[in-house]
């Protein structure tokens, strides 16, 4: 068996094999632990990815949900504002109404108050006609001229 050259021809084929495997399996063996390394950094870049990621659909779902109140409240705030409005708008509505009615009024009493006066004008002077008319009418020039004088004379104690 030691003087076999097939078997010195294995054994250095077996050295020859160790020896040059040795290196490519500790390139191989590097290979794959770097791989590996690689791969679980990748996971780990991932997970934290992940978690970032719902971190952040977890902040957009609160800003969500908050941006709906808000609008709810805006919507409300915009009901008791244009209710308040309304109420305003009535009540404003209601003081003018009676406003021009109190001012409707104040004309057609003034209108009154000037056909009335303008009535008792006529009447005066109807009657003053009328009176004249009589009393050239039926007066004697004597009695007439005596009724002047006399009227002249009280004339003073009826200005004062």
């Amino acid at each position: 068996m030691f003087q076999d050259p097939t078997f010195w021809v294995a054994i250095a084929f077996v050295v020859f094999i160790a020896l040059v495997f040795r290196p490519i399996g500790k390139a191989v063996t590097q290979a794959l632990d770097k791989r590996a390394d690689n791969i679980r950094q990748e996971i780990d870049e991932a997970q934290a990815l992940r978690e970032e990621a719902q971190k952040k659909l977890a902040e957009y779902k609160r800003l969500q949900r908050d941006a709906v109140s808000e609008a709810a409240e805006i919507i409300e705030r915009a009901k008791r504002e244009a209710a308040s409005l309304r109420e305003q708008a009535e009540k404003d509505l209601a003081t003018q109404l009676e406003r021009r009615e109190q001012l409707a009024m104040e004309k057609i009493q003034q209108a009154e108050a000037a056909a009335l006066k303008e009535i008792r004008n006529t009447a005066v002077d109807i009657a003053v006609t009328a009176t004249r008319r009589l009393l050239t009418d039926q007066l004697e020039a004597d009695r007439a001229n005596s009724l002047i004088d006399d009227s002249i004379r009280d004339l003073p104690n009826r200005l004062s």
